[in-house]
């Protein structure tokens, strides 16, 4: 018998579904326009190449992420309306989908929304001159507000959660347009201090899938909104790597040119170039990107109300939802989750080869779901196991000459997740399809 995870669940109506430009492209987008992706991207870059090559290795980075991550998972739910939950019981079995990709990717948008939840705290509290600190009752109340809120509107779906990004992801485009502006006067003096244009490139493109795996593994809850492959198509072409390149390319120029300007600026993170500004604008830029933050948080409660309501579908999915958050904001008021962005980034990247792996089930499916498969696919839990040991490859104490070539990593993962699985499948460890 199938497990109630997949015996309940119903595909998505095509009455339901919505073109590109009204979900999927702006969701993405808004990710990507979140200040937590292009923060620290200048650092151990833009003094090891030029701009060019930098913004070359974001495109690259771009196609990567939308062809490799995305494509399969938004395709498959395009044509089933079924969830990455749903789907994932083809690639690793109806027993073996609980944990990988079900509840993995539930519990990691927990924490990510703890991250968020905690910044988005620490801004408020401060642009109102109130105590910052974790733990004191300003940012208690303003972690439990904002936490609140954002899962409530994650909950009611990828249309609100569209609706809200088509909005506010004009805040912070204009914001780095204006910090770019006031920054492009530097960029013909911007000089390379220390030489590496392969480790620029290599980290560049690892930066921006290292951060997009899990939502581009989430492109399947997005198919299954999208109502063909033309909208499958243009929402990641849009959402993803147009995306990338203006939100990753506006601020590494910004910073170049930054640095060029103010020799002496402290650091090269993108905030470090706002608060340079210093006065009203300084303050008034901080409180927008605040504002913005709203998109990536909503966007972190849509696809764990997902997995929850999928994976627990006796439980409510309001309430599987608000019981995960509850988790996220007491991580986020006390603090923890401050230190726990190292961590979620490394095992974000364990997505590697579970997208290659659903790529591989793919294509020796004949390009469509082969539907769940009885109990664990170690086909898939192989696959993942072996792509998982190369995307932490650089987090191991390996010699520098075999670092410098092992990123990105998270690309290395995904071509081992394919092979692996394509290798394990055709030696018969794929199980029969569940009755």
């Amino acid at each position: 018998m199938l497990p109630e995870y997949i015996s309940r669940a119903a595909p998505n109506p095509a009455a339901n579904r919505a073109p590109w430009y009204a979900n999927t492209a702006p969701s993405y987008a808004g990710i990507f326009l979140w200040i937590a992706f292009y923060n620290a991207m200048a650092g151990g870059t833009i003094d090891r190449a030029g701009l060019g090559l930098c913004l070359a290795a974001l495109a690259v980075a771009g196609f990567l992420s939308y062809q490799l991550f995305y494509y399969v998972p938004a395709t498959l739910g395009m044509k089933t309306g079924f969830p990455l939950y749903v789907i994932g019981s083809s690639t690793f079995g109806t027993t073996g989908g609980y944990a990988m990709p079900g509840l993995l990717m539930g519990l990691l948008q927990v924490g990510w929304f703890a991250v968020g939840t905690f910044f988005a705290a620490k801004f408020m509290t401060s642009a109102a001159g109130l105590d910052a600190a974790p733990g004191s009752a300003a940012f208690v109340i303003a972690g439990i507000a904002w936490g609140y809120t954002m899962a409530y509107v994650g909950v009611k779906g990828i249309g609100y959660v569209a609706r809200i990004a088509t909005f506010l992801n004009f805040i912070p485009l204009l914001m780095i347009l204006v910090v770019f502006f006031r920054t492009a006067e530097g960029l013909p003096r911007h000089t390379v201090t220390n030489p590496d244009p392969w480790a620029a490139f290599a980290l560049l493109v690892q930066m921006v899938i290292g951060f997009f795996a899990t939502a581009g593994a989430a492109g399947a809850d997005f198919g299954m909104n999208s109502r063909d492959a033309r909208d499958v198509r243009w929402g990641g072409l849009v959402g993803i790597v147009l995306a990338v390149i203006v939100a990753g390319g506006l601020p590494l120029a910004s910073v170049a040119g930054a640095k060029a300007l103010m020799p002496d600026l402290a650091g090269t993170n993108f905030d470090t170039v706002i608060a340079s500004m210093g006065g009203t604008l300084a303050a008034t830029m901080f409180i927008l990107f605040t504002v913005a933050s709203i998109p990536p948080a909503c966007f972190c409660a849509f696809i764990a109300g997902n997995s929850f309501a999928t994976m627990i579908p006796g439980v409510p999915r309001m309430s599987s939802t608000m019981a995960g958050v509850t988790v996220a904001i007491a991580l986020a008021v006390t603090g923890v989750a401050e230190n726990l962005i190292g961590f979620f980034t490394i095992v974000g990247a364990s997505f590697g080869p579970i997208c290659g792996a659903m790529a591989a089930d793919y294509l020796l499916s004949g390009r469509r779901w082969a539907g769940p498969r009885e109990g664990i696919n170690w086909a898939g839990y192989g696959a993942w196991a072996a792509g998982f040991v190369v995307g932490i490859l650089p987090f191991l104490p390996l010699p520098d000459g075999v670092l410098r070539y092992a990123q990105p990593a998270v690309v290395y993962s995904f071509v081992t997740g394919f092979v692996v699985y394509a290798a394990l499948a055709r030696a018969g460890l794929e199980p029969r399809a569940a009755s």
